[in-house]
């Protein structure tokens, strides 16, 4: 119920692909996929998120793709081409 509230006041599923250091061989790179509502273009569960790997995770970052998607959105309509009436 939390998330349609959410949803309500336009926070979005957002989805984040992670790319960071391994700590013990630096020269690769490992990925990681977040995801949570948030609330674009700020994004602060994103961002408290990164601030809290920053501080306490050895895996440096490299970059970071992000994707957003409202869940609720209006409804679309068309009209039908066609009637048909079955007897």
């Amino acid at each position: 119920m939390a998330s349609l509230s959410l949803q309500m006041r336009d926070w979005r599923l957002t989805t984040a692909e992670i790319l960071y250091h391994l700590p013990d061989h630096p020269s690769l790179l490992q990925s990681y996929t977040w995801q949570d509502y948030d609330l674009p273009p700020k994004f602060p569960q994103l961002r408290g998120f990164l601030d809290f790997w920053s501080r306490n995770l050895e895996g440096r970052l490299h970059s970071v793709k992000v994707a957003h998607l409202p869940v609720i959105t209006p409804g679309g309509t068309r009209q039908a081409e066609c009637l048909l009436t079955l007897q």
